[in-house]
């Protein structure tokens, strides 16, 4: 489990395709401190550790996770947002996130608001439901308020301090963001559901 507060912000070094796509990403992390097998989010992604160096970890990513995210985006280079697992005493300053993404937005608009960053996302037309007006949401791992929504459209306000300590400050319109639902919002849908 995760909170949406990105702790730091990687990148990617290497992508290699042996089976499953296995992809190296330093890290300001004190490596030493991470286990072997060790869950970090990446951009939202759950991922497990595989290998470590001194300033880098390795995940493997399974076709099933690259065909449902944005990492098929992805390129050596790359910034990643990144947020080791939830202890247990950890504060919660967002909300709870699994790290299992449910499906993939599209930024469609930009807007500057004074210091501030409007993005309007399109969310899957199946996922659009869960999102309501001043819900959570995590978008690449982090954990934001919804501003409005519009049907599918859905709008979030980026403050300065979280474009400088995420990669939200270098977000473009046709970016594709992961996208994972409220766990709330899923329960409460699948409750109405059934009654």
């Amino acid at each position: 489990m995760f909170t949406g507060i990105i702790t730091d912000v990687g990148r990617i070094a290497a992508l290699e395709q042996e089976g499953d796509l296995r992809a190296r990403i330093q890290t300001g992390y004190d490596t030493s401190g991470i286990d072997m097998g060790a869950s970090i989010a990446s951009d939202g992604v759950c991922l497990t550790v595989v290998d470590l160096g001194p300033d880098w970890y390795e995940v493997q990513i399974s076709a099933e996770t690259v065909a449902k995210t944005n990492l098929s985006d992805w390129s050596v280079g790359k910034r990643v947002n990144l947020e080791r697992a939830l202890k247990v005493g950890d504060e919660l300053g967002g909300h709870i996130v699994s790290g299992h993404v449910d499906g993939v937005a599209e930024v469609v608009g930009l807007t500057e608001e004074g210091d501030s960053t409007r993005v309007t996302l399109r969310a899957p037309d199946a996922l659009a439901r869960f999102i309501a007006p001043k819900g959570s949401i995590a978008l690449n791992g982090t954990s934001l308020t919804v501003n409005e929504v519009d049907g599918c459209d859905f709008g979030i306000n980026f403050i300065p301090h979280t474009k400088e300590v995420t990669t939200w400050g270098d977000v473009a319109k046709g970016d594709r963001v992961n996208l994972e639902i409220d766990t709330l919002a899923r329960y409460v849908a699948r409750l109405a559901e059934m009654c």
